[in-house]
């Protein structure tokens, strides 16, 4: 791409907020965007070919949306989309970047969930799906999300301390290595959600009206849905 192109990108960008630039065969993260980290709240590099983050990403502090599936990358990135890549861990620098609102690390190799989410404290949705993760741990309890998709990962253990997240009202666990005695009964008694979705793990979901406080879990998902009826 002509730096004519990009500079016309960057100053609709500097009025706007909005960077995108997808299907470029871009190789790099444009370092032009250093400029704008005080005022971009979009950045959309969807199928290009960038393999790495730039430290700077940090810096975004009014970021909300930053798409980057469908890449090269490997070891680091901080996003709103980064599925479809080859990550296992986030860099550091992607703590900093406070305004997240949707975080989706979809189709990668994750084998842990990532501890350093707690931090992003506006993040309201958070897709780890398709990855290898074994176990929810008690850390989970620091996020302020209000919807969690673990679908399609290896998880055998859940952490009581789920039900400890104040704004959690979703969450999705569907092909999982769950049996019933891993679903800890305070998440049905003593939380928020409303919607714990369970289908295809080592149970019938049927069996999930045995537990402790089932009556109570479908007393708030059934005010859920009369309200978006």
């Amino acid at each position: 791409m002509g730096n004519s192109a990009l500079k016309a990108h960057l100053e609709t960008s500097q009025k706007t907020g909005v960077f995108q630039l997808t299907g470029k065969n871009l190789q790099e993260f444009p370092e032009e965007l250093q400029r704008l980290t005080g005022n971009l709240r979009t950045v959309d590099l969807s199928n290009n070919r960038i393999e790495s983050l730039p430290a700077f990403v940090g810096n975004f502090q009014q970021l909300r949306s930053l798409s980057i599936s469908n890449n090269r990358l490997i070891e680091e990135v901080g996003d709103v989309g980064v599925n479809g890549n080859q990550l296992s861990q986030l860099p550091a620098s992607f703590s900093q970047l406070k305004a997240l609102r949707t975080l989706s690390l979809s189709a990668n190799r994750f084998k842990e969930f990532p501890s350093s989410l707690g931090s992003l404290r506006q993040l309201d949705v958070l897709d780890l799906s398709k990855n290898r993760i074994q176990a929810i741990p008690a850390e989970v309890s620091e996020l302020q999300v209000i919807e969690i998709n673990l679908n399609q990962n290896q998880i055998s253990a859940v952490s009581p301390e789920v039900s400890r997240c104040p704004r959690l009202k979703v969450l999705r666990l569907e092909e999982n290595c769950l049996e019933l005695s891993s679903i800890p009964s305070s998440i049905l008694t003593h939380s928020n959600v409303s919607l714990l979705s369970l289908e295809g793990n080592l149970f019938e979901v049927k069996k999930l009206r045995d537990l402790e406080g089932y009556d109570e879990y479908m007393e708030r998902f059934t005010a859920t849905k009369k309200k978006f009826a």
